[in-house]
């Protein structure tokens, strides 16, 4: 595959102006059923990213073209399994590998639309699960907004880092960068790395060494932070190098939800409802790991007393370090994860934790993006809030695991959090560039 993927690279670094169809078509592609198969769409998406992310693309094209591609890769999955139904397994490749199609009906079965979800970010089953719903006869405007809701996670997850490499192999950044940015990321992915496998691997003290592995990168990023002045002056450079109005709306309104005040009342109407429901352990952890969190960030931040960027005309007058928006927001959605991962296969589980991940990430990188807060800062409140709610779920499964919630406490929680979350949403929407103007 390397020789093939360098000609392709480099025809489209010799031809720029095809960069922005190569970012469609490979995202068509990697969604589109049994060819997303067969295609290395994830190298490849990664590869066409960078060199967007080299100056031929900007971010918001770059997420635009990906998320319409992935959109239209399920579109066409979709009614290819609503045309042919079961005749579906007669088509070349499926033949002579039933079980490409076998594991995403299992699957499909089992979880339902929340498949479509979370399936989107696990490789064999994201270009099959589009035709399965088609082939179960899913109603259209039902897996639309499904499909909708999740390409836009996808293209974020798997567009940005590439973009954000490119763009930074562009820009003349600090010296030292890649050096810091090589042990903080790296730090971060042997944590990520061992915290997977021994939740794969079911090990008792799993969640106990993902608290630990957390609480170690705090702790040397709160002694270290003075010295990694050259990765947080280097990122905050490429991402002010590449701002725009659309996104400057974006990233203020995912920045007005994050707020402390808006962070409570989300935490306050999650726990009260799983009062209300009679669901004491998991009231407790939630309730407790919010709780934890938000002190732990308010004691730190006021002990490191650590000076905000000075991108904001009117710069914030509180402390930087560590972020609570990054802490609240990873707190809220990490601790509805692991409800949500409850009695579920540690793969499932997993994957739940990262589409957790995603909103609370959204918001941490808006206050980067708008000068608010350095990226370390980011980073520690990130690390924060992931050891708090490891710490709080060992603590509540030591003398039993916690129970899978009941569906019908699902359709009281999730309702009633994502109209809260339109709430403020439409509520911030008309004021944001208005209060945020530079």
């Amino acid at each position: 595959m390397g020789p093939w993927l360098d000609s392709v690279t480099g025809w489209l670094a010799a031809n720029p102006q095809w960069l922005a169809a190569a970012v469609f078509i490979v995202a068509f592609v990697e969604c589109l059923a049994i060819a997303g198969l067969i295609v290395p769409g994830t190298v490849l998406l990664f590869a066409v990213a960078v060199l967007a992310g080299s100056g031929a693309l900007s971010l918001s094209e770059t997420l635009l073209l990906g998320f319409l591609g992935g959109i239209l890769g399920d579109v066409v999955s979709y009614f290819l399994g609503r045309h042919f139904h079961q005749n579906i397994r007669r088509l070349p490749g499926l033949r002579h590998h039933p079980e490409w199609i076998s594991g995403a009906e299992n699957y499909f079965q089992r979880y339902g639309i929340a498949s479509l979800l979370v399936g989107r970010f696990i490789g064999p089953l994201r270009p099959m699960l589009p035709m399965v719903a088609g082939m179960f006869d899913m109603p259209f405007p039902r897996f639309a907004a499904v499909s909708l809701l999740a390409a836009a996670g996808w293209s974020l997850a798997y567009l940005l880092p590439g973009w954000a490499t490119g763009a930074a192999f562009r820009l003349p950044l600090p010296e030292g960068f890649w050096t810091e940015a090589g042990i903080v990321a790296g730090s971060i992915a042997v944590m990520v790395g061992l915290s997977a496998t021994s939740s794969l691997r079911r090990h008792r003290r799993a969640t106990l060494w993902i608290s630990s592995m957390s609480l170690a990168i705090l702790i040397g990023l709160f002694i270290g932070y003075p010295y990694l002045t050259a990765l947080d002056q280097g990122v905050m450079t490429l991402v002010q190098e590449h701002r725009s109005p659309w996104l400057d709306e974006v990233a203020v309104v995912l920045t007005l939800i994050g707020e402390f005040r808006n962070m409570l009342l989300f935490s306050a109407l999650l726990t009260a409802l799983l009062l209300l429901c009679r669901q004491w352990r998991q009231a407790i952890f939630v309730g407790g790991t919010l709780l934890c969190t938000a002190l732990a960030n308010t004691g730190t931040k006021l002990f490191f007393a650590r000076v905000r960027p000075e991108v904001l005309t009117d710069p914030l007058t509180s402390y930087s370090m560590p972020s609570g928006h990054a802490s609240g927001s990873f707190a809220l959605f990490l601790a509805l994860a692991v409800l949500a991962g409850r009695g579920q296969p540690p793969r499932m589980r997993l994957t739940w934790l990262l589409l957790g991940c995603l909103p609370a990430l959204s918001i941490a990188l808006s206050r980067v993006y708008l000068g608010a807060h350095w990226p370390t800062d980011v980073i520690a409140g990130t690390m924060l809030a992931s050891c708090v709610c490891a710490a709080g779920l060992w603590l509540s499964q030591r003398r039993a695991p916690l129970q899978a919630m009941p569906q019908k406490v699902w359709w009281l929680v999730l309702p009633a959090l994502l109209a809260l979350f339109g709430f403020f949403v439409l509520r911030h929407l008309p004021h944001t560039l208005l209060r945020y103007a530079y």
